[in-house]
């Protein structure tokens, strides 16, 4: 990816040192001290040998009277795809997965509770192509499907809670596929699994000739870790889905995604989107993206006069995590395969509840009765006017 910008990061502490770097991390980032944890050398040695970036952060919470510490240690793990597009389905689905448990193996050398991918990691993300083959050939069972039998084993071997974005072929249901994400016990069962709200039909993300909204709700998963919960990519955009989340309990949301760069892209938005949710909701937040171009073999076009293409363009990593109180840690490169940890105290989520009182004048009761509203026929806007003489 020559002559791709590294990252934010990158351009900034090229620029800016001393005193100036300093008040860009407290303005921007939301602290002078990024709070950089220090890692093993065999990871970072593993890591120069695979050729992918590591990092970590802490995200400290005061110390209490009444509570201890509730240290988790969660990781991200970003990448792109590993065979050509063309090669066969099995082929390209297994060099995916030999590439990312390196990344694993490191993730649980450091000893990460909760591991999560970006979304749909084991295949190309070959939706604006309109094609049906071969790529509904990547769906599989959410429960006993081989990536699933894949991270179980490494589930038990790390203690390690995992949260998988797949394609999902229900069986059980005329075979209907779905986006689904599936969370694995760090016991190796299978938690449960949620469904994508959100489907968007933008340009080349016209993902319903596929599958449709998901119909699982709100779910969060109490792990032995902390009670979690997956607003898959698009979802990232809807405040009611964060919201949701926030309201039946997860202290963390994973936002597994797959996003694009250049003009009809969402790159200015994604450093804002999981950071609000995050400060909105008092939950920390993870924010993950794929890596890399991906070329497919026919041309396709995006229904926007412009001449038809084999790439959706570059999928810009950029991956993060977002505290409660809004301050966020670096994010990964935009165009290299990444492990981001974060060591985060779950404590500071109620910290701030208490501090900020944004649950208790959430005036749910009032925005209920609006939306109810809203939903009528007849409904007519709340608007004034000038009233003329």
């Amino acid at each position: 990816m020559d002559g791709e910008t590294v990252s934010l990061e990158a351009i900034v502490n090229n620029n800016l040192s001393g005193r100036d770097l300093e008040e860009f991390n407290r303005i921007y980032y939301g602290r002078r001290d990024h709070h950089e944890v220090k890692l093993k050398d065999s990871s970072i040695a593993a890591a120069k040998d695979a050729d992918f970036e590591i990092a970590a952060y802490a995200f400290p919470a005061k110390k209490e009277h009444t509570r201890p510490p509730r240290i988790v240690k969660v990781g991200v793990i970003q990448h792109s795809i590993a065979a050509p597009t063309d090669r066969p389905v099995n082929e390209q689905k297994n060099a995916i997965l030999a590439k990312v448990k390196k990344i694993i193996d490191v993730a649980g050398q450091e000893g990460v509770n909760i591991l999560c991918f970006q979304e749909l990691w084991n295949m190309p993300f070959a939706f604006c192509t309109r094609e049906k083959q071969p790529w509904c050939e990547f769906a599989e069972s959410a429960e006993e499907g081989p990536t699933t039998r894949f991270l179980r084993e490494l589930a038990v071997k790390y203690a390690m809670v995992i949260v998988s974005s797949i394609l999902e072929r229900d069986e059980n249901h005329a075979d209907m596929l779905w986006n689904t994400t599936v969370v694995i016990s760090d016991t190796g069962n299978v938690i449960g699994k949620h469904r994508k709200n959100h489907i968007p039909r933008v340009g080349d993300f016209n993902e319903s000739n596929y599958y449709m909204e998901g119909n699982t709700g709100h779910p969060v998963f109490a792990t032995r870790y902390g009670k979690i919960a997956v607003n898959i990519c698009f979802g990232r955009h809807h405040v009611l889905n964060w919201m949701m989340f926030g309201l039946n309990g997860a202290e963390i949301v994973f936002n597994p995604s797959a996003t694009v760069a250049g003009e009809a892209g969402s790159e200015y938005m994604w450093n804002i989107e999981a950071r609000n949710a995050a400060i909105t909701n008092c939950y920390f937040t993870a924010a993950i993206n794929r890596v890399g171009y991906e070329e497919f073999p026919n041309e396709f076009t995006s229904a926007d006069g412009n001449p038809a293409h084999k790439d959706l363009g570059l999928f810009y990593g950029s991956s993060y995590f977002c505290g409660p109180d809004g301050v966020r840690c670096p994010g990964l490169s935009r165009t290299k395969d990444g492990l981001l940890i974060g060591v985060m105290d779950l404590n500071m989520n109620r910290q701030i509840r208490d501090r900020r009182c944004y649950y208790m004048t959430q005036r749910l009761d009032m925005y209920a009765e609006s939306l109810r509203k809203v939903l009528d026929l007849d409904y007519k806007p709340q608007v004034v006017h000038e009233i003329e003489k």
